[in-house]
């Protein structure tokens, strides 16, 4: 039997063509898409779970966040409200109201030989009225302006004790500590400079200077506080006059002007 032509390989069948290729050549088509698809599911992943993150922590804060209601309203910065009973009326001392202490940054001088003091837009328009009044030929001249309630202290219990007044005697001329007008630096005792010795006295009433404030006063927002018959029963003064020209000082005097002070139970 010839075998000269037998190379010693056995023949090729159609069923055996695959395994002709090799394992590398097949193998590398499966390869390159593996390698693309890696970084686009981490990418998708990402932006996923950012997404998610993100829904999540907004609803937390929706869920979290303080409820706007038609109660909420912005507290008011202006002074300390008037402390009010049950029954509406409000708490006195001897007929007096109380009053918070301007603070330091808001006053300056309107008298400076005397250092007499107000809150800046009481100052402002107590010196336009003390011009306009001189180009009237009147003297307006302040006697008093703010007062500490450690001033006030040595003026009520002091010179009450001096004169030998009671609490009571002495409330109807000077407010108690923690209760003057003065503390809010919105008032100012005001003389006449013609008539020196009509200062703080009812007569005050007689002369030029109060005759022109009570012609003029308002075009500055300036009122007398304590008139005749008045319904705290503080005595009549003339020259005793405050600021109401802003939103804080209208507030905190009509609120004490427009209520009966509380009945002490006896």
């Amino acid at each position: 039997m010839n075998k000269a032509g037998f190379s010693g390989k056995p023949q090729n069948s159609s069923n055996d063509l695959g395994d002709d290729i090799p394992v590398a050549v097949r193998d590398t088509p499966d390869a390159t898409p593996k390698i693309w698809l890696q970084p686009r599911i981490i990418l998708i992943g990402g932006i996923t779970g950012f997404i998610l993150l993100a829904l999540i922590s907004g609803f937390l804060f929706f869920v979290t966040a303080p409820k706007k209601t038609a109660d909420s309203q912005p507290s008011p910065t202006s002074s300390t409200p008037t402390p009010t009973t049950e029954s509406g009326n409000v708490n006195t001392v001897l007929g007096h109201f109380p009053y918070p202490e301007a603070p330091e940054s808001e006053l300056v001088t309107i008298s400076a030989n005397r250092g007499i003091r107000m809150r800046k837009a009481a100052a402002q328009k107590f010196e336009e009225m003390v011009a306009a009044a001189r180009s009237a030929g009147v003297i307006l001249v302040p006697i008093s302006g703010f007062r500490s309630v450690k001033d006030q202290e040595q003026l009520f219990f002091a010179v009450g004790a001096q004169r030998n007044q009671t609490p009571a005697e002495r409330a109807a001329l000077s407010a108690p500590p923690g209760h003057s007008e003065h503390h809010t630096g919105y008032a100012v005792d005001v003389g006449d400079g013609a008539v020196p010795a009509t200062n703080l006295q009812t007569n005050f009433d007689k002369t030029k200077a109060y005759q022109w404030l009570q012609a003029n006063a308002a075009r500055f927002s300036f009122e007398m506080s304590f008139p005749k018959d008045n319904i705290q029963g503080v005595s009549y003064e003339p020259w005793h006059w405050r600021f109401v020209g802003d939103r804080d000082s209208l507030e905190m005097f009509y609120k004490a002007r427009n209520l009966k002070p509380a009945k002490i139970p006896q």
